[in-house]
């Protein structure tokens, strides 16, 4: 069982105990964090602290991981389209309507379970037993792009490399209406919406600084085929971003409420389709390319240009 124990420096002294703990330790994630403390696991001066604790110079923080835990969930031999795969790293181009992890009403036919059966063990631990290997998510019915971790060490790299916004995310999307100009940036903090808990919102108390970068690529007859870039990551970033600029996503049941899709469709017409890291073994930049999805590239053809 790994142990962690030391000081805080004066630099941090102010700072909230889950976000000091995130800082300082790279490999774990917030949640983890506030999952520990919230267990009464993380000790500051030999007690247990809440999560809005803020620290002081010379306090002593110590706690131990927890052992691994081998994870409820059942391997499942669904086909997965590999882009790119070695020792420490496989990404994977997830289809439409597939979850990424376990969750409530969810705990068969993820993305996880399919890693479990194609990877076995070698699925890093980090992030806890319903989401072995997982670094970061896509919706369910958001395609393209999904990188998992084999070992703790790569998901501690890949961890930072997001936490830090370097990972290249390049998005395809379709959305309503026709975009006046060519490219642009959205700069709207987000966070959850006040009164519908199943939406995200712009500009909201709490929220947390989004940057979404657009280019227009094609102009159709109300409708605009875009790419959008992350420069952030949170929660719907692209759909609650182009909501708030009056084109929402075709296809996007929760954003684009009343305005109804002439097509046939599940979910948003949203793709990941760059997606670009440092090899977190030989610092070497890996980018994977995911091919758009059948459905939207039939949409391309039958869309009429302006």
């Amino acid at each position: 069982m790994d142990e962690f124990a030391f000081f805080i420096t004066d630099e941090m002294d102010g700072e909230r105990i889950d976000r000091c703990v995130s800082m300082l330790i790279d490999s774990l994630s917030r949640s983890f964090i506030q999952k520990l403390i919230k267990d009464g696991k993380l000790l500051v001066n030999g007690s247990a602290v809440k999560s809005s604790y803020r620290v002081e110079a010379e306090d002593e923080v110590r706690f131990q991981l927890p052992e691994a835990v081998e994870p409820d969930i059942v391997p499942e031999d669904i086909p997965l389209d590999i882009l790119y795969e070695d020792a420490d790293v496989v990404v994977v181009n997830k289809p439409k309507g597939m979850v990424v992890h376990p969750a409530a009403g969810h705990y068969s036919h993820t993305l996880v379970n399919a890693l479990m059966f194609h990877c076995g063990k070698d699925l890093s631990g980090i992030n806890g037993v319903l989401r072995p290997g997982i670094v970061h998510r896509i919706d369910r019915d958001t395609t393209g792009s999904v990188v998992a971790c084999k070992n703790d060490a790569a998901h501690a790299s890949l961890a930072k490399q997001l936490k830090e916004h370097s990972v290249t995310r390049r998005y395809h999307a379709i959305c309503y209406g026709m975009l006046p100009e060519d490219e642009g940036t959205i700069d709207k903090p987000i966070g959850r919406h006040p009164t519908d808990r199943k939406r995200m919102a712009v500009n909201v108390p709490n929220g947390k600084r989004a940057v979404t970068h657009y280019r227009v690529l094609q102009r159709f007859e109300g409708y605009t085929y875009v790419e959008c870039v992350l420069e952030t990551g949170r929660t719907h970033q692209i759909r609650v971003h182009m909501e708030s600029i009056g084109h929402p996503l075709l296809g996007d049941e929760i954003y684009a409420k009343g305005r109804k899709s002439p097509y046939k469709l599940q979910g948003q017409c949203l793709h990941a389709k760059i997606l670009g890291f440092e090899h977190p073994a030989t610092h070497a930049y890996i980018e994977t390319d995911a091919p758009l999805p059948a459905y939207f590239a039939h949409l391309l053809t039958v869309l009429k240009p302006c």
